[in-house]
């Protein structure tokens, strides 16, 4: 599935591991041009060694910071003279009942999952406009269309960008710019990882045991939603397990 993805300036952020990592590895197969950005920098090199990629590919981006995702872009840039798709991927997923008063985790949910998009819109956006062209993938999840007890605020997060990327469909149409929300269920990922309430980490874990599907699920999705037609907008995609109820 090469065609629409061939030479396309490709920035994706969260690409050390899991669904951006996965993502990363078949859009560079189909000949995408990739600027990855991570906090990890020795793991992003490392997977940038590992596709043929320059040293300059991988970025080390905290996406809490504004200047850092800015960097991140504007790099692609300057090294390739555009950007044509932003896949905001970096996430995390410390979920916990609120009577826990994890406040710190709420914090960094909203800071990573939504601030963290929001940066990457407002860095790439102008680009775009510019050009007249460009497409921004923002990845939900499965909660962002249900909550259950103890994903309120990962949900909150998750329904926001859903929320923050409708918005942004409508308001790019004059610029002929596609918008794109992926939202999974249970991918194989490091999401799990990001549980701080031992009780929490070891259901979720279970339950990612048990039901979670191969992160290429997700990358193929994103390879689809990128080698549409330039006058097809696929605007969002729900998928998960066939074996996941909720």
């Amino acid at each position: 599935m090469s065609e629409g993805i061939q030479d396309k300036v490709i920035v994706i952020t969260g690409a050390s591991s899991g669904l951006g990592e996965a993502a990363a590895r078949h859009l560079a197969r189909a000949g995408a041009k990739l600027v990855l950005g991570a906090r990890r920098i020795e793991r992003l090199q490392a997977l940038a060694g590992e596709l043929g990629l320059p040293p300059r590919a991988a970025v080390q981006t905290d996406v809490t910071h504004a200047d850092q995702v800015r960097r991140l872009v504007d790099g692609a840039v300057e090294w390739h003279g555009r950007i044509d798709v932003l896949i905001n991927n970096a996430g995390l997923m410390p979920q916990s009942l609120l009577e826990r008063g994890r406040i710190e985790d709420w914090d960094r949910m909203i800071d990573v999952n939504l601030k963290g998009v929001l940066y990457g819109i407002a860095a790439a956006l102008p680009h775009m406009k510019a050009r007249r062209s460009g497409h921004i993938i923002n990845v939900s999840s499965v909660a962002g269309h249900k909550v259950r007890p103890g994903t309120a605020v990962y949900s909150a997060t998750k329904t926001a960008v859903r929320v923050v990327s409708e918005g942004l469909r409508q308001e790019v149409k004059p610029y002929n710019i596609r918008t794109t929300i992926i939202s999974p269920g249970a991918v194989e990922s490091e999401l799990p990882l990001s549980v701080t309430e031992p009780d929490v980490a070891k259901r979720v874990g279970e339950f990612y045991e048990n039901y979670a599907i191969p992160a290429e699920s997700f990358a193929r999705v994103v390879a689809f939603a990128i080698c549409q037609p330039e006058e097809v907008d696929i605007n969002e995609v729900l998928f998960r397990p066939i074996t996941q109820e909720m």
